[in-house]
């Protein structure tokens, strides 16, 4: 099954993190097939960017988005 979820980047406490989309048997950090966008959880206000027309493609051909990453789409909204 294919998931939209996020990858962990940054150093030790200072996460950054790519939204992507990955099979879900691969590991977190692991491959990915397409990354859509970044969230910086961090920076005040909260930074999210996607690539809205991408997301929607991949949610009509069947990828899940876990459930962290679809609150931001939503708030994103890309969804």
């Amino acid at each position: 099954m294919v998931k939209i979820r996020l990858r962990r980047m940054g150093a030790k406490k200072n996460p950054y993190y790519r939204i992507v989309v990955a099979d879900s048997r691969s590991p977190r950090d692991g491959r990915f097939i397409e990354e859509l966008g970044t969230y910086d959880p961090l920076a005040d206000p909260v930074k999210i960017e996607v690539n809205a027309e991408r997301a929607k493609y991949w949610v009509a051909n069947g990828a899940q988005p876990t459930e962290t990453v679809k609150a931001l789409l939503k708030k994103a909204e890309a969804l």
